[in-house]
């Protein structure tokens, strides 16, 4: 899951079908079974329609375009229901006769003509007198045999066969009808399946949102911050496809597939049986479908993970691109991975296309036998001439679920993916806090033989111990990588010593809630972050409690009221994404802003004045001097010009403390600070510590 190469993220496939991981995505889909369930029957409901569309095309042909009567010799027993014609044969309505008994009427040759009957009504006399001469009377009607009807003009056709037209009339309107009701059922259940998918992507993306919310900082300190994107996003609508486009689409295809062998079963066993011969073909090239696809899905997916990583790589240090005349070296190296994304698609286009082709394939040599062996079923009287058309459409339906398999395996494949993904998440164990509060901080921190270390054993604090007393502003000072900022993440909870203890006040700080703690310090860090929305709600950061005014006030405060007012809508001015719309100087004395809006006891500056220019500098220290005033203040410096002014400094090399006391007082003394403090100013006269 975490796995990276060369910074990039390679996507591990696993269980095409994981029951383990389904059954924890169903649990988001519980409140909403019910709708769930309206979606099964509106889907049940359409499968009906599509199953009686054919067989009312069959109903049509069946009883209006083709004639019923026919007239059968009379040379053995006559079938029940016969009217005597000519001498020797008889007259038989066939959708009166079981499938054996025409079957066998057919297969003996006893089937001789087929009859147009007229009820002999007044409407019909007057055409039948007309064509007396093609007529004759029987007790059923005024009977014509087909070849007959030849020379009757079409529109006195139409009015003696008006009851066919009728029939036909009404099974057209009951078609429409059906359509009708499809489209409103297929409009339900795709309203009611979207409703249920964006309600579940709605509370995964507030469940992996949330929880990440509460994820320490050891564990995000781990995490790309677009992988971690990528899982509130386009993991979270993985499967809400599977909801609204697998569960189901398979559903209803599973009842098409029974519907449509079940009326099969019932127009003719024998024709069906042969059909089904292509099962065992189909099943096979499925197999193959599933392992080729597998494969070729998780190797696109690898490539296209290492396109994005590459692309937004290479557009956050165009810069550096572009100083270095880097373009042609990165334009051969996208070129590469975007040529094996090439080719890596075109093996997973090769799959789709051999399957979907095959399958059409199979479907059209099943038409063709079909329409062989049924014709010759139709001549033989095996079976009418409507349900071999019937037959046509059922086995277009019967194959398309098959067809469906393709997309609907992929879809699920990538679900079960992206589960794995925001389960990995949810399952991380949130921040651990206590429960004790300090109602009112003083700011006595203390760190009592602390040890840490992010890797293992590989210490970066060993047997660090100070002390700071409420209202005392200490500085930290030490070589890059000595522990410095460990130390400030360590003060404010983000992470918990493996050894010794931290207390705040004299409470243990594992034992404190962080929240309430967190609340009543400010952090001013190296490289302010500003929230997208205007000034003032970054002042404020959202929390209703600090009202605009004080957000006002402590601009005053740091200095920076004046830059804010002369902004396009003053406070209200959108500062854009990270701040662009203001200067360093400005997001720095802004961050500052809003430490003293947070009016906290306690405050922590993450060597505030590292970016900016010495005159900016200048008013920042300014600013830090008030801010600083009646609190505890730990600030971590790089630049020892600003630290004159601090009580205390801690003097931390590679991970200990080595050197604590008044910069006056490590100066005299003349170890690292002194060391560090001659680098520092090695350019010109080292400034008085007491100067500024």
């Amino acid at each position: 899951m975490n796995g990276r190469h060369h910074g990039y993220e390679d996507e591990q496939l696993g269980k095409a079908l994981d029951f383990r991981l389904l059954r924890r995505v169903v649990r988001f889909a519980r409140p909403y079974r019910l709708l769930f369930v309206l979606a099964f029957l509106l889907a049940g409901g359409i499968t009906v329609i599509e199953l009686a569309l054919p067989y009312l095309v069959k109903t049509a042909v069946d009883s209006v375009l083709v004639l019923p009567w026919i007239e059968v010799r009379a040379d053995v027993p006559p079938v029940e229901g016969a009217l005597p014609y000519d001498p020797g044969t008889f007259l038989v309505n066939e959708q009166t006769l079981a499938d054996p008994v025409r079957q066998a009427l057919e297969e003996e040759g006893r089937v001789l003509r087929r009859f147009l009957v007229v009820p002999a009504d007044v409407a019909a006399a007057e055409l039948v007198a007309r064509y007396s001469h093609l007529f004759r009377l029987t007790p059923v009607g005024y009977a014509a045999p087909e070849e007959a009807l030849q020379d009757i003009p079409s529109l006195d056709l139409l009015r003696l066969r008006a009851s066919a037209v009728e029939l036909l009339g009404f099974l057209a309107l009951a078609y429409v009808g059906f359509l009708v009701v499809r489209f409103l059922l297929t409009y339900g259940q795709v309203y009611t399946i979207q409703y249920a998918g964006q309600k579940i992507l709605y509370d995964m993306r507030r469940a992996v949102f949330g929880n990440l919310l509460l994820l320490p900082m050891s564990y995000l300190d781990r995490q790309p911050v677009g992988r971690l994107v990528t899982r509130a996003t386009n993991d979270v609508a993985a499967i809400n496809v599977m909801f609204t486009q697998v569960l189901v689409r398979l559903l209803r295809d599973l009842l098409i597939i029974a519907g449509v062998l079940g009326v099969m079963f019932h127009l003719n066993v024998r024709l069906t049986l042969i059909l089904l011969a292509f099962t065992p073909f189909i099943l096979v090239l499925a197999f193959w479908f599933r392992k080729r696809a597998r494969e070729a899905y998780s190797a696109a997916r690898r490539v296209l993970a290492r396109i994005n990583a590459y692309i937004a790589e290479s557009l956050s240090g165009m810069e550096i691109i572009q100083l270095f005349r880097q373009e042609e070296r990165s334009r051969q190296a996208f070129a590469d991975i975007n040529r094996r994304f090439f080719r890596a698609q075109m093996r997973s286009i090769t799959v789709y296309g051999v399957f979907g082709p095959v399958i059409s394939v199979m479907q059209n040599i099943a038409l063709a036998l079909l329409i062989w062996y049924g014709g010759r079923g139709v001549l033989a009287g095996a079976f009418t001439l409507g349900a071999l058309v019937a037959f046509t459409s059922y086995i277009r339906m019967l194959f398309q679920p098959m067809v469906n398999l393709s997309e609907q395996y992929n879809i699920l494949q990538a679900a079960m993916v992206a589960a794995e993904r925001i389960f990995a998440i949810l399952d991380e164990k949130p921040e651990p806090t206590g429960t004790r509060t300090i109602p009112i901080l003083h700011g006595e921190l203390e760190f009592r033989d602390v040890w840490f270390a992010y890797n293992d054993e590989e210490w970066v604090l060993q047997n660090v111990s100070f002390h700071v007393a409420p209202g005392e502003r200490v500085a930290i000072v030490g070589p890059t990588g000595s522990g410095k900022t460990t130390i400030v993440g360590l003060a404010l909870g983000f992470y918990r010593p493996q050894k010794g203890a931290i207390l705040v006040d004299g409470v243990d700080l594992a034992e404190l809630d962080l929240q309430d703690y967190r609340r009543k310090l400010a952090l001013v860090p190296q490289e302010v972050f500003l929230f997208s929305g205007d000034v003032a709600e970054n002042i404020r950061m959202w929390d209703g409690v600090v009202p605009s005014e004080a957000a006002e006030g402590a601009a005053k405060a740091v200095g920076v009221h004046d830059h804010l007012a002369r902004l396009p809508e003053g406070y209200r001015t959108q500062v854009k994404e990270r701040g662009v719309r203001l200067s360093v100087g400005e997001r720095q004395l802004l961050s500052l802003a809003r430490a003293v809006a947070a009016d906290p006891k306690f405050i922590v500056l993450d060597e505030a004045t590292a970016n900016i220019d010495s005159q900016t500098e200048a008013q920042v220290q300014e600013a830090l001097e008030r801010v600083m005033a009646g609190r505890t203040a730990i600030a971590i410096a790089h630049r020892l010009s600003t630290i004159r002014n601090v009580d205390r400094v801690l003097v931390i090399h590679e991970g200990k403390l080595v050197e604590e006391g008044p910069v006056e007082a490590l100066l005299a003394r003349k170890g690292l600070f002194w060391a560090l403090w001659q680098l520092q100013f090695a350019s010109g006269e080292s400034p008085s510590p007491a100067a500024g």
